[in-house]
């Protein structure tokens, strides 16, 4: 197959371009600074010398969007909105000025565009959406995606939730204030985590080119979300931790003003189970929280 990734340096792009070469498929890579042969310059705002290697392309994966790991001031919260929009519309106008169009085309999107949960499982199906910044950017970036429908080009939003990695991502931060004694709850510990580890993120995507029914949103979990205080027991387990300071509420606000970032990315309950993937057949390498980090920490 031949496969394009937009902003595709980054943790998730990486390990996709690493699954799918491995597979003997070509990669390409949409990037702001490309150094490699196979990466291709393009600022994810104006048409380019780029859209070229769309042509005749199997399948577009679009990672592009400012990291939310930051502060919600203005105009932190202006660049997140304008690289998920910007990045979406040019790519519409790109395809359009395809004359054989990519056949596959997959948006990023988030888990976070479901309400804080703690007892509410969220599907697609019945998943609850509600009214903030953090949804309201989801919902305005599926929306961009799936205004304008292209014949014999299948979209699909890819939900994705907390991904778990060695090479990036959240886990070697929680692996490390777990290893300082600092692996205890944040805030009350009941908010809901759901994650998948890498290798059944990439496996997942896989697995919905080649399964030509589904489309539109999709959830990418582990269909086990456990709470904040569960998980955190697990890591000091795992670890071998003897004590995990928990952090109340006032304490990550404080906090999170040091580390320039906003305490609803620890605290807010994201309750996600991905129904279609399960019901279309796909089995999960590592559907438990214990099986992910036993495999993380040993490979």
């Amino acid at each position: 197959m031949k496969i394009i990734i937009a902003a595709g340096t980054g943790f998730l792009g990486q390990n996709l371009e690493k699954y799918f070469t491995e597979k003997g498929d070509e990669v390409y890579i949409l990037t702001r600074k490309p150094q490699r042969e196979n990466e291709i310059y393009w600022d994810a705002k104006t048409i380019g010398e780029w859209k070229n290697v769309l042509e005749q392309a199997d399948v577009l994966i679009n990672l592009t969007g400012k990291s939310v790991d930051c502060r919600y001031h203005e105009q932190n919260k202006a660049e997140i909105y304008a690289s998920r929009i910007n990045s979406t519309k040019v790519l519409h106008e790109a395809v359009n000025a395809c004359s054989v169009p990519p056949k596959n085309w997959f948006n990023a999107s988030s888990a976070t565009i479901y309400v804080h949960s703690e007892k509410h499982l969220n599907t697609e199906e019945n998943g609850i959406i509600g009214d903030d910044f953090s949804m309201n950017i989801c919902k305005s970036w599926e929306a961009e995606f799936f205004k304008t429908q292209h014949d014999g080009i299948r979209k699909v939003a890819l939900r994705t939730s907390i991904v778990l990695g060695n090479n990036g991502g959240a886990f070697p931060k929680l692996k490390m204030i777990t290893k300082l004694g600092l692996g205890g709850k944040q805030g009350r510990g009941n908010q809901m985590v759901s994650w998948i580890h890498i290798d059944d993120f990439c496996r997942a995507v896989d697995w919905i080119i080649q399964n030509k029914s589904m489309e539109g949103a999709i959830n990418i979990t582990a269909p086990a979300p456990l709470s904040n205080e569960v998980m955190m027991k697990k890591l000091r387990k795992e670890f071998r931790a003897p004590f995990g300071l928990n952090a109340p509420v006032w304490q990550l606000e404080i906090a999170s003003i040091f580390l320039n970032t906003e305490t609803e990315l620890l605290l807010k309950s994201r309750n996600v189970y991905p129904e279609k993937l399960i019901e279309s057949g796909f089995q999960f390498s590592y559907p438990t929280f214990d099986e992910t980090i036993f495999k993380l920490k040993n490979f």
